[in-house]
């Protein structure tokens, strides 16, 4: 039986296909291992989104590719992005490489694995726009406790500095009742939090149904017995609707979050950047939100240093970022990517300058996390532990964070707490990011 270990890079949507391709060689009598010193087969599921993901897929696969020297490694196998981006260059210049598979043919993993017995150095670059399998199996490989729902693939937004679109194929939205029969699989599995995952969330069924109708199956996920937690992630700020709102507010279940990646707040940038939304609408869309939900989590990121972005544009985003308090913000200086067409645009930043403003942008956002954090001393909040770190202490999270991205809660318990658990916990104190807090009574459940 030949061992195969997987490492999965990049952002939630690739690690659901690599848990799909898990699946099929599971289903297959392949046995998985986290150990890649013993295995026979590893693969690495690369990204291939900015330089700085493309040179940490490219060091994975160097240090993996060891493994054939001091290990038992008889095939690496490099998927995803990168690999659909730059499989000539991979097959050149990493010649330890056995096969280069594509978004569009990780679903054809077993048998690329089958044809090297045949054939070194496969390349196989199918369709991008394949149409979604809904009978492949899938290996969860998140904790017990929750898993990611991809409700849709590829993206139609073409924002000039993103290569997704050429990556990942155009929006093609998975049917409502296969969503739904996955969901019901997962809480059925114990998964008590699912995280709805696409490029763009809020554009789901918009090719299938001619609508948007996100709003539709949130209802239908929020009354699945056992789901605890539905976290929507990746909603472009101009298709948030009331409607949305009103329903993630109607069931307790949805979390009150909103991942909105507004990514500037300039005009003149937002229209270089080709996002199809305005300052003023951006800041209407939050208005309504907060109008609706008082206590909403707003999550938002945004690039500096894009091309022509002026020190006023810069000091129009941080006066934006005041304005509005975003209880969570990840900045990002400008990544340059080939065959985007922000690449060809004039007047790029040089390296100093994008940094140093990311740094001051998240400086001003550190002032108001602390201050937001303060204000959270002595409230009450359901926490999900997630993970021991001393006796007595728990980190956990609440509605408001979401996993791996957010902050965390350091929780004190006097009972023993395992992964997974609800409960209620009381914030004693508040750090510039995270929160601590006790819990008050046994388990929420």
């Amino acid at each position: 039986m030949l061992k195969i270990a997987l490492e999965s890079l990049g952002c939630s949507k690739n690690l659901v296909d690599a848990e799909i391709m898990m699946g099929i060689l599971n289903k297959k009598g392949y046995k998985l291992v986290g150990d890649f010193e013993e295995a026979d087969i590893i693969i690495v599921n690369t990204c291939g989104f900015i330089e700085s993901a493309k040179q940490e897929s490219i060091q994975t696969i160097l240090e993996l590719a060891e493994f054939k020297e001091n290990g038992n490694l008889k095939i690496l196998i490099v998927t995803g992005c990168l690999a659909q981006r730059y499989s000539e260059e991979l097959k050149a210049e990493i010649p330890e490489i056995d096969a280069i598979v594509g978004t569009g043919s990780y679903q054809n993993i077993d048998d690329i694995i089958a044809g090297l017995k045949e054939e070194k150095h496969i390349i196989s670059l199918n369709d991008i726009e394949f149409a979604y399998n809904e009978e492949l199996p899938r290996y969860i490989s998140t904790p017990s406790h929750m898993a990611y729902l991809k409700i849709a693939e590829g993206c139609d937004n073409h924002c000039t500095y993103c290569i997704i679109p050429k990556l990942r194929g155009k929006y093609r939205s998975r049917k409502m009742e296969d969503i739904i029969k996955e969901a019901k699989d997962l809480a059925s599995r114990g998964v008590k939090e699912v995280i709805v995952i696409a490029q763009d969330t809020t554009k789901y069924g918009c090719d299938i149904y001619e609508k948007d109708s996100l709003p539709e199956l949130l209802e239908e996920l929020a009354n699945i017995d056992g789901l605890k937690w539905i976290r929507v992630m990746y909603s472009y700020p101009e298709s948030i609707t009331e409607e949305l709102v009103k329903v993630i507010k109607k069931y307790d279940n949805i979390c009150n979050y909103f991942d909105m990646p507004i990514q500037h707040a300039s005009n003149k940038i937002l229209k270089l950047m080709n996002r199809r939304t305005t300052k003023e609408d951006i800041l209407s869309k939050i208005e309504m939100i907060r109008s609706h939900i008082s206590d909403a989590t707003i999550r938002t990121t945004i690039i500096v240093g894009f091309p022509g972005e002026t020190e006023e544009d810069f000091k129009e985003v941080v006066e934006f970022a005041k304005k509005v308090k975003f209880d969570r913000l990840g900045a990002f200086a400008y990544s340059r990517e080939e065959d985007t067409a922000a690449d060809k645009l004039p007047n790029h930043l040089e390296e100093e300058v994008k940094n140093e403003r990311k740094d001051r942008l998240m400086l001003v956002q550190q002032e108001i996390s602390q201050e937001l954090n303060s204000n959270k001393v002595g409230n009450v909040y359901e926490v999900l532990i997630e993970e021991q770190i001393e006796d007595n202490v728990y980190i956990g999270r609440t509605q408001g964070d979401a996993e791996e991205i957010d902050s965390i809660v350091y929780v004190k318990s006097k009972d023993k707490l395992k992964s997974g658990d609800f409960v209620v916990v009381k914030i004693t104190s508040a750090l510039e990011y995270d929160l601590m807090g006790d819990v008050m009574d046994e388990l929420a459940e």
